[in-house]
């Protein structure tokens, strides 16, 4: 089991596979995509080592990121990778959604069991303001189908002051008759961001004490789950979520490890630097990666340190997929 010195367990792999994307998001890639780095992604042996290295030291969930990884043409056989791989008990994907109406049917087929859609407000105008893209509709034509099929499916929103803050309501009425989990996510300070950043950053404290003194109730956390405090309620089909990175004690429960596009180790969102595997990826010694894993958790840090403006490596949310 891979466990570090605070004894927190990683149950949990979020495997990016590309740092492309095709929105424009004005949190995240306000000028679209930037080459400015190499483009040498994992390829599906080198994700097939990595899988079973994470697999044969407990990892149970991977969820398969980008940029955006519907751009990859081979998704389809790296989410077939990953639910193929012993130990792998769940395989989720993150997406802005823009190929979902197209393509879940053969990602469900290929077993993928769970999904997370961004979708930052649920007006056309403003989301299209925010993203750059004119595609909300189709979108959420797209989430209808991956519920349909059977697939988890989980909303993600970012809390954004100047756009969507006064949207509360509206969210909460979509989610009363869909049987979906959506999550509200507090901004967080990149290294290109701060501006933004200032002017758009709230806390989704005031959202959590209203949900509860509305009869919401906190649902206990999954040991793969990921950071979100979730919320039931018995009059809505769906459940309410809440990550907020700037709150007491958020680290203390993580139980996540990321491996970037080009093959390193990020312990950490926010770490100073990913931790360069590519060699013994490529290799394909097994033992050898797993060795390389166990030493390397050694150096993982009790938190984040984004209370205190460190930022470490991460320019911006694409390059590891949140």
């Amino acid at each position: 089991m891979l466990e570090d010195k605070f004894g927190r367990r990683f149950h949990y792999l979020r495997l990016s596979i590309t740092d492309v994307c095709n929105f424009s998001c004005n949190y995240c890639l306000p000028d679209g995509y930037q080459c400015d780095s190499s483009r040498d992604f994992l390829t599906l042996d080198e994700i097939r080592h990595i899988t079973q290295a994470f697999a044969r030291l407990g990892t149970s969930k991977i969820r398969i990121t980008g940029g955006e990884p519907s751009l990859r043409k081979d998704l389809t056989d790296i989410i077939s990778i990953c639910a193929n791989t012993p130990g792998i008990e769940q395989v989720a994907l993150t997406t802005n959604g823009f190929r979902l109406k197209r393509d879940i049917s053969q990602w469900k087929n290929a077993g993928l069991d769970a999904i997370n859609v961004s979708v930052d407000s649920l007006d056309p105008r403003q989301f299209a303001d925010i993203t750059g893209q004119n595609k909300l509709a189709i979108i959420l034509e797209g989430v209808e189908q991956a519920l349909e099929a059977g697939v988890k499916v989980k909303i993600n929103s970012i809390l954004l002051k100047q756009y969507n803050h006064n949207q509360f309501d509206t969210f909460l009425n979509w989610v009363k008759h869909q049987p979906l989990t959506l999550r509200f996510i507090e901004l967080m300070q990149t290294g290109d961001n701060q501006a933004y950043f200032d002017a758009n950053h709230f806390s989704g404290m005031p959202l959590k004490n209203r949900l509860l003194q509305q009869g919401w109730s906190q649902i206990i956390r999954d040991k793969a789950a990921g950071p979100a405090q979730e919320f039931h309620h018995p009059d809505y089909a769906g459940r309410v979520g809440l990550i907020m990175p700037y709150s007491k004690d958020f680290c203390a429960s993580c139980n996540r490890l990321r491996i970037s596009s080009t093959g390193k180790l990020h312990l950490c969102l926010f770490a100073e630097q990913g931790l360069d595997l590519r060699s013994l990826i490529h290799a394909g010694d097994q033992q050898a990666l797993q060795n390389e894993l166990i030493n390397l958790l050694g150096n993982k840090e009790a938190t984040h340190w984004l209370q205190d403006g460190f930022t470490g490596a991460t320019k911006n949310l694409a390059m590891l997929g949140g």
